[in-house]
């Protein structure tokens, strides 16, 4: 499928929650969405929590308690664009607040609809795909520190070097099919408790 149409089909498959008074702009609004093949709820206020199912929120900014908002929008992680009356600093603060994806002006009409909602599809998925790319990251560094301290307590323990004490632990891990830092944890916790007992924690002990 070719980039634009990827594009569309995307918007099309969106779970769109429009929170904006069912006046001329809202009524705008939602015709646009529908035409445009999406499933589209609305609502007004902003209620207590959003459906489940919602990944992109069209948000009238203007009478909406923000700090609420970032509550449940952030359970979702969801797509948002800001609907503004106007330029106003409190408005300004609020989309800032948010974090909005996508900003449309009030009087809505069709053209800009469609660009908004796209982009912030994109960078609300690029904000996801970058969250997830670090949580591996700091998984991997906590890993890692796990190991090196369960390095240093097998040498001590064990009288090992480094190199063998590093091999151990691999081979246990090897062994019982779990990641390194699962027995490094185990060690670690090992060599805790026998501190907190007074325990001589020097030796030739095995693993």
């Amino acid at each position: 499928m070719t980039g634009p149409s990827r594009i569309i089909q995307d918007l099309r498959r969106a779970r769109v929650l429009v929170v904006h008074p069912r006046d001329e702009d809202g009524n705008t609004l939602i015709a646009h969405l529908k035409r445009l093949g999406c499933e589209v709820r609305a609502t007004w206020p902003l209620p207590p929590a959003l459906p489940p199912d919602v990944d992109t929120v069209f948000l009238h900014v203007e009478d909406t308690h923000v700090e609420h908002a970032l509550q449940i929008i952030d359970l979702q992680q969801t797509a948002i664009i800001a609907i503004l009356t106007y330029e106003s600093p409190t408005a300004l603060q609020a989309i800032i607040d948010l974090n909005a994806h996508g900003v449309i002006s009030k009087p809505l009409r069709p053209l800009g609809i469609l660009t908004q909602f796209a982009l912030a599809r994109y960078r609300q998925s690029y904000e996801k795909r970058l969250a997830g790319k670090v949580q591996k990251l700091e998984e991997t560094l906590k890993s890692r520190r796990l190991v090196e301290k369960a390095v240093s307590a097998l040498r001590v323990m064990n009288g090992l070097d480094e190199e063998a004490a590093y091999k151990l632990l691999r081979d246990q891990a090897t062994s019982k099919r779990v990641p390194m830092a699962t027995i490094a944890e185990s060690i670690i916790a090992a060599q805790d408790t026998m501190k907190s007992l007074g325990l001589s924690i020097g030796g030739k002990s095995k693993l």
